[in-house]
């Protein structure tokens, strides 16, 4: 008879006084996704102790509506995170927070046509006023009356001088912060939010902001070419969870296919195309693979494109980001007590500069 795969017992928790880090521990030695939840803290805490290892953060939705902003603060500051992949929505909607307005606890079970008659927006259970909305998109209007209508931009660009600009007025948004730490945001559909209506608005003064998305994904997969690992982490789905898979296979193109001196890469046969799978994988989502969208595609589906390293450490949790992501920085924050060096990516910026 063949061995069973008999190898670590399911370890019951015991009620006792303990720390998150305590108890995510413990239920990574239990099953579903609690268990997936406590291995997703082992995972990046591994991650932090690796050397040459740039890690993206790729973040969906409208976390930032949901408090968790400045959470994501707190990664760019302690170098949890090297580069920030975001849905327009997270670094624009943060701001009106950090203006001083803030949004309401609220109810999806409300009449609607109340809350608009009332210029109230809803984020499901979250409440915001349109006047405060409009108050944002007036400041980051302001903003694009200062930038140069004669230089293209790529929006980890414009998003860098916006931090510095915040900065300078006291709003510690997302990009305020990303700014003062020389953490790079990467916001591949921007106008998919605010700042759409901010550069309708600034075009309608005749300033006119020019944005290349070609420039953006080229200084993307640049970073590529820089690093001797790349690891991830998807908060949700989406086009930034797309567009941070992307820099695994897409080295091969920017380099004409010469490969990346020093980075250990493989090689497609049929297409002589080199690529640079993630050496480690975090996952934290609602969707399901079975629809064929990349929102819900396993980190197992990647490894056949090249994306995900099959040897690789990796862990996805099927659980709402506003539950997962806080406890799993809190159990960082207790565990973590060695200060990580950060890659250097201010090579980045130098055309802003």
């Amino acid at each position: 008879m063949a061995d069973l795969p008999l190898k670590r017992k399911v370890e019951p928790i015991e009620i006792k006084e303990k720390s998150v880090a305590q108890l995510l521990g413990e239920m990574a030695k239990t099953a579903y996704q609690g268990r997936k939840l406590g291995e997703a803290v082992e995972v990046w805490e591994q991650m932090l102790k690796e050397r040459d290892l740039t890690i993206i953060m790729g973040l969906a939705g409208s976390m930032s509506t949901a408090g968790q902003w400045t959470i994501v603060n707190w990664l760019i500051q302690n170098h949890f995170i090297d580069v920030l992949v975001s849905t327009g929505a997270n670094v624009s909607e943060d701001i009106v927070d950090a203006m001083g307005f803030g949004y309401w606890q609220g109810s999806p079970y409300v009449n609607d046509a109340e809350l608009v008659k009332a210029d109230i927006n809803r984020y499901y259970d979250v409440y915001g006023r349109e006047s405060d909305y409009r108050k944002m998109e007036e400041l980051m209007t302001e903003f694009m009356l200062t930038l140069k209508t004669d230089f293209t931009y790529s929006s980890m660009e414009l998003l860098c001088l916006f931090g510095k600009w915040l900065n300078q007025k006291g709003i510690k948004s997302i990009a305020a912060v990303a700014a003062e730490n020389n953490v790079p945001i990467f916001c591949p559909a921007i106008s998919d939010s605010a700042y759409g209506e901010a550069f309708l608005m600034a075009k309608n003064q005749g300033h006119n902001i020019q944005l290349d998305q070609v420039k953006e994904f080229n200084q993307f997969v640049g970073i590529g070419e820089k690093t001797k690992d790349v690891s991830v982490i998807y908060i949700g789905g989406g086009v930034p969870k797309d567009f941070t898979q992307l820099i695994a296979i897409s080295v091969s193109p920017k380099t004409m296919d010469q490969g990346v001196p020093g980075r250990e890469g493989f090689l497609r046969q049929s297409v002589k195309e080199y690529y640079y799978p993630h050496k480690y994988a975090i996952q934290i989502t609602t969707d399901s693979p079975q629809w064929g969208g990349l929102s819900g595609c396993t980190l197992e589906e990647a490894v056949s494109w090249g994306k995900i390293l099959s040897e690789g450490k990796r862990v996805t949790c099927y659980c709402d980001a506003t539950i997962a992501l806080p406890l799993i920085v809190h159990a960082l924050n207790e565990r973590v007590k060695f200060k990580r060096t950060a890659p250097d990516l201010t090579w980045l910026f130098r055309e802003i500069h």
